[in-house]
Order: structure tokens, then C-alpha cells, then sequence
């Protein structure tokens, strides 16, 4: 807010307009709004972002590289000088423990205390900070895996919309490459399981119409595992899945659970004899092989990606690579949750360069809306049709033997209307 020059006025009604000036100044400091042609965050020489990333889970499961491939594509945007002249000042990621209430505590700190323009990554199924950061006017960016990525004007996925509101569109590509694994759809009856909770339950509903729409008869479908912690016993769902096709198993089994109900779910199938294809989009992570337990669990399953394999040898991919490398200091074992940091970083940037010198909320999201580019790590990108549906792309990967192996390549499909 401007300030007024009086040059007859009584001292106390001075103080009185200084203090007011100040409140609503901090008062516009914290909601995200523009001030002066200059933006919460924004300095002459740099552009303040933070992350949100499930470091720790009740169930063991962590997303902790996240944060260390956003570090390595903002390391590598900073060594080649920047955006338009600004450093970027990344200050990690606050870790929300996989809990809603962390969620949008993170969220309220970064804003009104760190004073971030944006955050990517945001990783976390528990996105519970959404409405308040598309509130306060805070360009987000993640994995599009939860409904809080599709629809908001400040929250984007780096893979676009994923899990879209009716009304919006759905992506054919795990659907489509595991066609392909199985010699076809037409004929062929998959169980889809996921866990007991709100994303678990919107997974079922995408996911059942999108394998219906593909050709798979869909003779099992839902979301019941506790969320809190891993079963210690699988037989009452290994048994329900195992005669949901007439009284026998399906010829696939989809899980849309994170790696310790992956690991625990497929052990128990195995041991059943159960010989159809099992399949996740979790389980690509090299640092599971180190360990035999997790290398036998996962052993054949087909893992779908929304994003170029390791197993390329694209110069992006070998970009990716050197800067992870570089970011950690050393060869580390790569997994899907570096390529999320880096992808969220990534797209960022991408929209920041585009909104030039004059960096404001409302200038980032004039960039956004034109936004276009091509052959990317993960396909095709374009702005807004990515915050109503996905890229569109996808690949599937079999870890057999020790190591993945592609088993559908990376291509981009034409997505279809979600009811």
C-alpha cells in the first residue's frame, strides 16, 4: 500500500497511518499478492522456493530423494546463472510425515514465515495444504497422482493431471502398455486393489474405468487395505482376488499401494501359486534390489512409469543422470522420487524463464497459460490443459532377474473422457 505524505497533520494520526501501512503491508506480504510490481519471495538476485516431501511414513515408506532431485535440477539452473538473472534460493523440503495436518502446517510455514514465491516438489498423498496455497496465490508443482493436482490455477503436475474430476480425462497408458504385455486386453480380467483412504478410493474409481475403457473386464475393485500400517496377514484379500474372475483369479492383479503393500501383497499372491501378471506404478526404485526380500517380492512385476526409463540413453536422460550424480556427490542408486523433485523443479523453471525479468504471481501465471514445450523427460508438456489432464504418456517396466528391463516402451497415448 502506498504511503500518503500529509504535510499538516497531528502526530498521533501519523503514527496511526504508519501503523495500519505496516499491517496491511504484512498482511499482503503473506497472502501472495503482488506489491510494487514485485512478488512475496522475489528478490533483485533471487527467487526463494521451498518443498513439502513425505520424508517419514508410519509404514516405512519414504520419498526422501525427492528433495534431493529438486536440489540437482535447481543446482544445475543456478551453475548456468539462473532465471532471467535470479538465483534460485532453495531451502529443502519440509518433511509431513505422510499426515494432513503436517500437510498444511508446511504449507503455512513456507508461506508465512519462509515467504517462498513457489514450492515444488510437493510430494505427498495427504496434499491437505492445497486449498491454502491456491488461496494465497503459491505456484505448486508435483507428481499429479492426487485430485488437488487437477483443477486449481496454482497447482500443477509435472505429468499433468492424472486422477482428473469427472468431466476431464484419463490417461490410457498403464492401461494400454500392459495390453500390450498380455497379448491384448479383449478377454482378460484384472483385480485392482488399493488402500483405505481417499486417494485409495478415487484411484479405484479412475482406474476401474479406465481398464473397463481399455478392454479388461474389471471383476474386482477396491480400496480397503488399512492405510495406517502394512497387514500382517494377506490371506483375507489374496483370497477374495484370487476368485473374483467366476470363482477363479484374474489374469492380472493391479495394486495402487506404495512399496511395503506391494511387497507384502505379491509375496502372499506367489505363495498361493498365483501365476498371472502383477503389476504397480511404485515399485521402480534400483535400491530395491539391494535387498533380497524386496528383490523376491517384486521379481516379475510390471511397474508402470509416466516418465522416460533410467534404461534410456536420450541426452536428457544422461542430463538427469550427471546432475544427480553431481547433487549427491556421488554414483547413488536412481529411483522414481528423484525424478519427481527434478521434474517439479524442472517444469518451474521452465514457466519462470518464460515470465521474464518481472517475476510476479500474476506474470507466472500469464506464462503458464501458454505454456508448450516438447521432449521432455517426460513427454510432451502444455499449460492449462495439463491441470485438467495428463501428458498422456507412459512406459511399463518388469524387473526380471535382478534388474528392469523395459517391457513397453515410453510412448504417448491419446487419453480418454473420465465420467
Amino acid at each position: 500500500m502506498p504511503r500518503r505524505n500529509r504535510t499538516r497533520t497531528f502526530a498521533a494520526a501519523a503514527a496511526l497511518l504508519l501503523a495500519a501501512t505496516a499491517c496491511n503491508s504484512a498482511a499482503t506480504s503473506a497472502s501472495g499478492g503482488d506489491k510494487g510490481g514485485s512478488a512475496r519471495g522475489v528478490s533483485d538476485d533471487s527467487i526463494k522456493v521451498g518443498g513439502i516431501v513425505s520424508m517419514t511414513t508410519s509404514s516405512g515408506y519414504s520419498k526422501r530423494d525427492t528433495d534431493l532431485g529438486a536440489k540437482a535440477r535447481y543446482d544445475r539452473a543456478n551453475a548456468e546463472g539462473g532465471v532471467n538473472g535470479r538465483k534460485i534460493d532453495y531451502l529443502g523440503a519440509e518433511d509431513d510425515g505422510q499426515n494432513p495436518a503436517k500437510n498444511l502446517a508446511a504449507a503455512r510455514k513456507l508461506v508465512q514465515q519462509d515467504k517462498v514465491f513457489a514450492i515444488s516438489p510437493m510430494s505427498s498423498v495427504t496434499f491437505s495444504g492445497a486449498d491454502f496455497l491456491n488461496k494465497e496465490q503459491v505456484p505448486t508443482f508435483g507428481w499429479g497422482t492426487v485430485p488437488q493436482f487437477c483443477g486449481p490455477e496454482y497447482i500443477y503436475g509435472f505429468t499433468g493431471c492424472l486422477v482428473p474430476m469427472p468431466g476431464g480425462t484419463l490417461t490410457q497408458a498403464w492401461q494400454k502398455g500392459l495390453a500390450e504385455v498380455m497379448g491384448g486386453a479383449r478377454g482378460k480380467s484384472v483385480a485392482i486393489l488399493a488402500n483405505d483412504n481417499d486417494a485409495g478410493t478415487f484411484a479405484i474409481r479412475t482406474y476401474k474405468q479406465g481398464f473397463a475403457a481399455a478392454g479388461f473386464d474389471v471383476t474386482y475393485a477396491k480400496a480397503v487395505v488399512p492405510a495406517t500400517s502394512t497387514p500382517s496377514d494377506w490371506s483375507a484379500y489374496t483370497k477374495e482376488i484370487l476368485r473374483s474372475d467366476g470363482g477363479k483369479a484374474p489374469d492380472a492383479v493391479v495394486s495402487v499401494m506404495q512399496t511395503p503393500y506391494n511387497i507384502g501383497l505379491f509375496t502372499a499372491l506367489k505363495r498361493t501359486g498365483y501365476q498371472g501378471v502383477l503389476t504397480d506404478p511404485t515399485d521402480y526404485d534400483p535400491g530395491l534390489l539391494a535387498k533380497s526380500t524386496s528383490r523376491k517380492a517384486l521379481d516379475g512385476v510390471h511397474v508402470l512409469l509416466t516418465f522416460e526409463p533410467f534404461e534410456s540413453d536420450s541426452a536428457r536422460m544422461k542430463q538427469f543422470k550427471a546432475d544427480i550424480r553431481k547433487a549427491a556427490g556421488k554414483d547413488v542408486p536412481l529411483n522414481m522420487h528423484m525424478m519427481t523433485g527434478y521434474m517439479s523443479a524442472d517444469l518451474f523453471l521452465a514457466i519462470a524463464e518464460k515470465a521474464g525479468r518481472d517475476l510476479t504471481t500474476a506474470s507466472f501465471q500469464e506464462a503458464a497459460k501458454g505454456f508448450k514445450d516438447k521432449g521432455t523427460l517426460v513427454g510432451d508438456r502444455e499449460l492449462p490443459m495439463g491441470q485438467k489432464e495428463s501428458f498422456g504418456c507412459g512406459a511399463l517396466v518388469q524387473l526380471k532377474n535382478g534388474r528392469y528391463e523395459v517391457s513397453s516402451p515410453y510412448r504417448c497415448y491419446e487419453p480418454i473422457p473420465f465420467k
